[in-house]
């Protein structure tokens, strides 16, 4: 987990070494009741996305399979 800000933003990483995000289901990835598991509502990443939105901010992901998945949130500074 790193941070980066300047003067109208903060950043986020949060970065695994994992087995990386397959390219098939990267656009459903942040869709309500998508889970790649057995248990689960598929509820958590849609959820995080909602709160991050609704406070003006983003969140995107960059991921390889074989290496890992990196999210990033994005808000801005509050003065």
């Amino acid at each position: 987990i790193s941070a980066k800000t300047d003067e109208k933003q903060i950043t986020i990483e949060i970065k695994d070494n994992g087995s990386g995000i397959p390219a098939d289901i990267k656009e459903r990835i942040f869709t309500p009741n998508f889970t790649t598991k057995n248990s689960g509502m598929g509820l958590g990443l849609a959820i995080v996305k909602n709160i991050v939105n609704n406070n003006d901010g983003d969140i995107w992901f960059n991921s390889e399979e074989g290496k890992g998945t990196t999210f990033f949130v994005r808000f801005p500074v509050i003065k």
